[in-house]
C-alpha cells in the first residue's frame, strides 16, 4: 500500500512525494495553491510539531531549534513574504522529511535563511528554463513576459538588495559542482542564472528517477558546463560553414526551387555530427535516423555524406536508367551509407525515405533500430541508435509521436532510448505556438516517458554541441529517451517559394535583421583570437570551391539505386536484377518428416508446466491431428509454416494486440503455468540450431506498431515479419503506413519489404466494426492494369513486378504455403494477408499434411474440387466464382439443395489477379454464367476489382468472349454490416440465393444446421442472361442477347446488332474508363501485349 503524503510549495516542480517502502521519490502533478493546500501544509508542520512535543530528539536539528525559538506549526511561522516550514525530500528513510545533516546552523534565522536559499536553488532547477536566453530572435523576452515565475525573484523569498553581498551556506545537496559551500547571495543568483537561465534551459524535475536526477546536476551545475579546445572549436566551425555554404550555395545554383533548406537552424549539422561522434565513441556502430523535409539535403550532404553531385543531379531530373520506380521529390529520399568519425571509428548511417506527413516515419525508425540490434544479438542496445528529428508544430500535434514513445521500455519494442531532436522554428507553416498546442513547449509531451528536455539556443553552435554529446551520454548511461529542443527560426517560409511576411510580419521582421549563426560564430572566434579572418576565408574559399567540383561533375553523374537506399541487402537481389530477370517460383513444400518434428515440439509442454485444461485439449487434439496426417487446422498449419522456416534458419517475428494467444483465442504461442509465474513458447523449443522466434502483444495501437513492423522488416530481407490486427477493422487507423510505406515505397524510394498484414475478417453478424478488414482499399491501391491482359512474359513477371499482393486463403494448407513464400522466393512483397474468423475452427476448412509437402505450393486459384459430383462441364448453368470464407456458404447450399449443376472455384489471391487459371477454368464450362459471389455489400469487397479483370479475361477464353459476370453481394451499404443476427442472416440468404439460384429468397422455406433449403425455381426462372440488369451486372440495361448466342464462340469479325448494342452498353459501363487509358497503349497493347482481339480491341475499335 502506498501512502501519499502532500506537500504545498508554491514551486511547480517538487509538490508530492509518493512514500513507498523503500524511498520517497517526487512526481510533478501540480498543486494550486488553495484553502485545501493551506489545510494540508498547516497539518504537515502540526505532525512535525507533535512530534516535536512528544520527543524534542525525535525531530531533526533544524525543525528543534525552530519550534524552540518560539515557531508556530502553521504557514504563519514563515518570513512574511511566502516561505513556508522547512520541507526537503529523504530518500531511503521512513522519516518525515527534514533538512540534510551537517549543515552548521546557529539560530532560527540560520534556519529560514538556509532554507530560502535551498528553495531558491530548487526553483532555478525547476523554473529557470523559464527565463532562459533561448529564442535567437529575442521576441519572447523573459523579462516583458508576465508569466515568468515569481519563484525565480529574490523578492519572492523577502530578500532585499543589501541581501546580496551576504554570506550564505549551500549545504551538501546544493550545487555540489561549484566546489564551495558559502557563497555571497550575488554569487548563487550568478552560478545559477549561468546554468540554468542562459542559452541551456533544462527541464527534468519531473524524473521520478533520483539517480537520471542527479547525473544531470552533475553535468551542468559547474562553474563551466563546458568548454572547448581550439581544434574543437575548429571542427565546429568547419561544420558550421558546410552547413551555411552549402544552402548559400544552392540557393544560388538553383533560385526559386523547392529545397526546404536549414537557414536559421544551421548548427544543427555541427550538433548532429557531435553526436554522432559521441555515440560511436560510446560503442554505437549502426545509426538510423528520420527526419521530416526540412534540412534533410543538408543533413544528406553533411551528415550521411551523400555525394554532393548526386543531390545536384536531382535539381536537374536526371535519373539513371538503372533506377526502377516512380521516384519522388529530392528532400523525401533515403540514403544508406558507411562513413568514418574523427576517431577513425566507422559508422552505418541510414536515413529513412520519408513521406509529407510528418511523424509518419518516426515508428518505422524505431522498428529498424530494434532489428539491428535483434541481430547483433545485443540485448544492451549498443549496437544500434535511433535519432528522430522532429518539427515543432508536429512533435506537439501528431499523435503517432506519443504512440512510438510509449514504446520506449516495452520489451519487445525498446530500443535502448531514442534521441529526439525538434527543430523548432517557432511556427507551424503559418500557424503560431498559440494555435498549434495548448502546452507551453512543443515538448512537453515527453514529460509523459519521463525523458528529460534539453531546450538550446540555436544561434549558440557551442551550447548546441553540448547538448548534442550530453544527449549522447544519457543515451549511453541510461539507454532511455531524451529530446533536444533546438529553439531557432525559418529565414524563408515554408519553403523557399514561400512568403511568410502574411502572416507573421513581425517575426519576419525580426529575421531580416537577424545575423546568421555562422556571421555570429566567427565574430565571437575572432574576439576569443582563436582564428584570423584568413584562416575562415581560406576553409571558405575550399568548401566553395569542393561545391563547384561537386556541381560539375553532377552534369554528368549518374546515380545509382544504391543512393536511394535507406536498407542495403547484401547477397540479396538488388531492384535491377529483379526488374531485368525472370525469377522462378519457389517450392514451398517440406518434406513430411519435417512437419511432425514441428508439431511434436508445438504439442508438447515440460514435464512441470502445468497447462490450462482448456489449452491442453487444444495441444492433444493438435497431436492426434498431425499424428493422423489430417485435420490440421488454421492455427497448426501457422506454426507449422512458422516452425518450419525457423528450422531453415529463417527469424519470425509476429506482433500486434493480443496475438500471443490469438484475438480469437486459436494460437496459444506463449503457454502460461497455471500454478507458477511461468511462460513456455514451444516454438522456441524445436531445435537447439532454430532460429529465434519473437512474438509479443504490442500496445494498443495500429499506427505506431505498423510503422514500427515495417521498419523492422527492412533491416533483413531473411526474416517474416507479420503484424496482426486485433480485427482487420482497425488497419483503418494505420492507413498512412499502409498508404504512404506499404503500397508505395517501393515505387517512390525502391524501399522494398516483405511485411505481412494478417488481418481478421468476415461477415458473421458482429456489426460494422468487427466484420472486415475493407479488402476493397488494399485492392485499390495495386497497381496492375485491369484492362489488359498481360503477355506471356508478363504472366510470369506479374508477382516481381506488382507493388503488393493481396491473398485472402480457404485452406490451411494454402495459408501455409502463403506464409513460407513471402520468404523463399528472391525477392520482397508486402502480402496483405485476411483470414476469416469463422474458418479458424471450420470443419470443412482443413488440410492434410500431404498438401504441404512435395511439390506442392501456393495456389493462386482453386478450380471445382468435385466436378465428378456435378453435371457433365457442358450442362453446367453458373460457375461461381468466390473468395474467402463465403466459399464454404456457397458449397453447402449448393449440396444440401442438390443444384449439381452449379460449379464454384476459389480465387485466392486476388492481386495480382490470376488471369492465366481464370481463363483455363471457365472454358471448362462452356456454357455457364460467370458469377462473382462476396458477402461484403457492393460498394466494398473484391468486385470493383476483380470485374474489370474479369471482363479482360472472358475476352480472351473461347467460349465466353461475349459474356460478362454478374455478380452477388449484399447491398451497397454505407455501413460495413449490421449487428442484427436475423438481419444478417437474411442478407446471407439473399445473396446466396441470387449466387446459386439467379433470384433473391432472404426467407428460405427451411433452414437445416444454419443451411438455407429453398423450393428450386425453373431452369428458365433461373438462367439469366449475359445482358442482365444493372443491378446485377453495375451497368446499365442493354438490349437483350440470347444465352444460346453468348456461351457460343463469335467468329464473325462484324459485330450483330445486338452484339454492338451490347458492346455499346458495356462501353457505358465501364464509365469512360477507356479515355483513361493512354493513346498509344490503345493502339499499341494488342501488339506489345499480344493483346485481346476480343475485349480491349473492339473497344479500341468502338472508340
Amino acid at each position: 500500500m502506498h501512502r501519499l503524503i502532500t506537500v504545498k510549495r508554491r514551486l511547480p516542480g517538487l509538490l508530492y512525494v509518493q512514500h513507498t517502502p523503500s524511498s520517497y521519490y517526487v512526481t510533478s502533478r501540480k498543486l494550486h495553491t488553495s484553502r485545501t493546500t493551506s489545510q494540508q501544509e498547516s497539518g504537515y508542520s502540526q505532525a512535525m510539531y507533535s512530534e516535536w512535543k512528544r520527543d524534542p530528539q525525535a525531530v531533526h536539528e533544524s525543525w528543534r531549534k525552530y519550534f524552540e525559538s518560539g515557531g508556530a506549526p502553521s504557514s504563519a511561522a514563515a518570513s512574511s513574504s511566502t516561505v513556508e516550514s522547512p520541507v526537503l525530500v529523504p530518500i531511503g528513510s521512513a522519516r518525515l522529511p527534514s533538512l540534510p545533516d551537517a549543515v552548521p546552523l546557529d539560530s532560527s534565522e540560520d534556519v529560514m535563511d538556509h532554507m530560502k536559499i535551498q528553495l531558491l536553488v530548487r526553483a532555478y532547477q525547476a523554473r529557470g528554463h523559464h527565463i532562459a536566453k533561448l529564442d535567437p530572435l529575442g521576441i519572447l523576452d523573459p523579462d516583458l513576459d508576465p508569466e515568468a515565475p515569481k519563484e525565480l525573484k529574490l523578492s519572492y523569498y523577502g530578500f532585499k538588495d543589501n541581501d546580496l553581498e551576504k554570506t550564505f551556506t549551500l549545504g551538501p545537496g546544493a550545487l555540489p559542482g561549484i566546489g564551495q559551500s558559502k557563497l555571497t547571495l550575488q554569487q548563487i543568483v550568478d552560478h545559477l542564472k549561468h546554468i540554468y537561465c542562459g542559452s541551456i534551459g533544462t527541464e527534468y524535475i519531473h524524473i521520478p528517477n533520483k539517480d537520471e536526477c542527479d547525473w544531470l546536476r552533475e553535468r551542468l551545475e559547474k562553474v563551466k558546463p563546458y568548454e572547448f579546445s581550439r581544434d574543437e572549436k575548429y571542427m565546429m566551425l568547419d561544420r558550421l560553414m558546410w552547413s551555411s555554404i552549402f544552402e548559400l550555395f544552392v540557393a544560388k545554383k538553383y533560385p526559386g526551387e523547392k529545397r526546404f533548406g536549414l537557414e536559421g537552424a544551421e548548427s544543427l549539422i555541427a550538433g548532429m555530427k557531435a553526436m554522432v561522434d559521441r555515440s560511436v565513441d560510446h560503442g554505437v556502430q549502426s545509426i538510423i535516423i528520420g527526419m521530416p523535409h526540412r534540412g534533410r539535403l543538408n543533413i544528406l550532404s553533411n551528415v550521411i555524406r551523400k555525394p554532393n553531385e548526386s543531390i545536384f543531379c536531382e535539381f536537374m531530373g536526371v535519373q539513371s536508367s538503372s533506377v526502377e520506380g516512380s521516384g519522388d521529390v529530392k528532400y523525401h529520399l533515403g540514403m544508406n551509407y558507411v562513413r568514418p568519425t574523427p576517431s577513425g571509428k566507422r559508422v552505418h548511417l541510414s536515413l529513412i525515405a520519408n513521406p509529407a506527413h510528418l511523424e509518419a516515419v518516426g515508428p518505422v525508425v524505431l522498428g529498424k533500430t530494434k532489428a539491428l540490434q535483434f541481430y547483433n544479438d545485443d540485448e544492451a542496445h549498443d549496437s544500434a541508435l535511433a535519432i528522430i528529428l522532429h518539427g515543432d508544430a508536429a512533435f506537439a500535434a501528431q499523435g503517432v509521436v506519443y504512440e512510438s514513445m510509449s514504446f520506449h521500455d516495452t520489451p519487445e519494442y525498446a530500443t535502448g532510448g531514442c534521441i529526439h531532436v525538434v527543430v523548432n522554428n517557432q511556427i507551424g507553416f503559418t500557424t503560431d505556438p498559440r494555435y498549434a498546442r495548448s502546452t507551453p513547449y512543443c515538448t512537453d509531451i515527453a514529460k509523459s516517458i519521463n525523458a528529460p528536455i534539453l531546450h538550446v539556443n540555436a544561434d549558440d553552435v557551442e551550447a548546441v554541441t553540448f547538448v548534442m554529446q550530453l544527449a549522447a551520454d544519457w543515451r549511453k548511461t541510461f539507454k532511455k529517451d531524451i529530446v533536444v529542443d533546438l529553439v531557432c527560426y525559418r529565414r524563408h517560409g515554408h519553403n523557399e517559394a514561400d512568403q511568410p511576411s502574411f502572416t507573421q510580419p513581425a517575426m519576419y521582421d525580426k529575421i531580416a535583421k537577424q545575423k546568421p549563426v555562422l556571421d555570429q560564430y566567427i565574430e565571437q572566434l575572432k574576439k576569443e583570437g582563436v582564428f584570423s579572418d584568413k584562416d575562415i576565408e581560406e576553409n571558405r574559399n575550399r568548401i566553395e570551391k569542393l561545391l563547384e567540383e561537386s556541381y560539375a561533375r553532377s552534369k554528368d553523374y549518374n546515380p545509382t539505386s544504391r543512393e536511394w537506399l535507406s536498407s542495403s541487402w547484401p547477397g540479396f537481389r538488388s531492384p535491377k536484377e529483379v526488374a531485368e530477370n525472370i525469377l522462378p517460383q519457389p517450392n514451398t513444400g517440406v518434406p513430411k518428416d519435417i512437419l511432425e518434428k514441428v508439431g511434436r515440439a508445438i504439442s508438447h509442454t515440460p514435464e512441470d508446466f502445468t497447462v490450462h485444461r482448456g489449452v491442453q485439449r487444444i495441444l492433444s487434439t493438435r497431436e492426434k491431428n498431425i499424428q493422423a496426417g489430417k485435420d490440421i487446422d488454421w492455427s497448426t498449419a501457422e506454426a507449422l509454416a512458422v516452425g518450419t522456416l525457423l528450422l531453415e534458419g529463417k527469424h519470425v517475428r509476429i506482433s500486434g494486440q493480443d496475438v500471443e494467444r490469438g484475438t480469437f483465442s486459436q494460437r496459444h504461442a506463449i503457454l502460461h503455468d497455471q500454478k507458477k509465474e511461468e511462460q513456455y513458447t514451444p516454438l522456441k523449443h524445436i531445435s537447439e540450431d532454430q532460429a529465434k522466434f519473437s512474438i509479443s502483444n504490442s500496445t494498443l495501437s495500429e499506427y505506431g506498431v505498423l510503422g514500427f513492423e515495417l521498419g523492422y522488416s527492412l533491416a533483413d530481407p531473411n526474416s517474416l515479419v507479420i503484424w496482426e490486427a486485433q480485427f482487420g477493422d482497425f488497419a483503418n487507423t494505420a492507413q498512412c503506413i499502409i498508404d504512404l510505406f506499404i503500397a508505395s515505397g517501393e515505387k517512390k524510394w525502391l524501399q522494398r519489404t516483405g511485411l505481412t498484414l494478417s488481418l481478421p475478417h468476415g461477415y458473421d453478424g458482429q456489426g460494422p466494426e468487427h466484420s472486415s478488414t475493407r479488402i476493397e482499399r488494399f485492392l485499390q491501391l495495386c497497381d496492375d492494369h485491369p484492362y489488359i491482359y498481360p503477355s506471356e512474359e508478363k504472366l510470369q513477371r506479374i508477382h516481381q513486378d506488382c507493388n503488393m499482393q493481396v491473398v485472402y486463403p480457404t485452406t490451411p494448407a494454402n495459408y501455409f504455403h502463403a506464409l513460407r513464400r513471402q520468404i523463399h522466393r528472391e525477392y520482397r512483397k508486402p502480402l496483405i494477408l485476411p483470414f476469416s474468423k469463422s474458418l479458424l475452427r471450420h470443419p470443412l476448412a482443413k488440410s492434410s499434411l500431404e498438401d504441404m509437402t512435395g511439390d506442392n505450393g501456393f495456389k493462386l486459384y482453386i478450380p471445382e474440387p468435385h466436378p465428378d459430383s456435378l453435371a457433365a462441364p457442358e450442362e453446367i448453368k453458373k460457375h461461381v466464382l468466390c473468395s474467402g470464407q463465403v466459399y464454404y456458404a456457397l458449397l453447402r447450399a449448393r449440396d444440401e439443395n442438390k443444384l449439381n449443376d452449379i460449379a464454384i472455384s476459389r480465387i485466392e489471391q486476388i492481386s495480382p489477379f490470376p488471369w492465366s487459371q481464370v481463363k483455363e477454368h471457365v472454358d471448362k464450362y462452356p456454357n455457364a454464367q460467370i458469377v462473382w459471389c462476396q458477402e461484403e455489400p457492393l460498394n466494398m469487397g473484391a468486385w470493383q476489382y476483380v470485374q474489370p479483370r474479369l471482363i479482360t479475361t472472358l475476352a480472351e477464353t473461347q467460349h465466353h468472349k461475349d459474356t460478362f459476370p454478374i455478380y452477388a453481394s449484399r447491398p451497397p451499404s454505407a455501413s460495413i454490416a449490421t449487428g442484427n443476427k436475423r438481419q444478417h442472416k437474411q442478407e446471407e440468404y439473399s445473396f446466396l440465393s441470387k449466387a446459386l439460384l439467379g433470384v433473391t429468397k432472404p426467407e428460405p422455406k427451411d433452414v437445416v444446421s444454419g443451411v438455407p433449403i429453398w423450393d428450386i425455381p425453373s431452369d428458365a426462372e433461373r438462367v439469366i442472361d449475359n445482358t442482365v440488369s444493372s443491378k446485377d451486372t453495375g451497368r446499365p440495361p442493354s438490349p437483350s442477347v440470347p444465352q444460346q448466342a453468348s456461351s457460343q464462340q463469335t467468329s464473325s469479325s462484324s459485330p450483330s446488332p445486338k452484339e454492338d448494342g451490347h458492346k455499346d452498353a458495356v462501353l457505358e459501363a465501364l464509365g469512360g474508363a477507356v479515355d483513361a487509358i493512354p493513346k498509344e497503349e490503345q493502339n499499341d497493347a494488342p501488339q506489345k501485349e499480344q493483346q485481346s482481339k476480343g475485349f480491349f480491341g473492339w473497344i479500341s475499335g468502338r472508340r
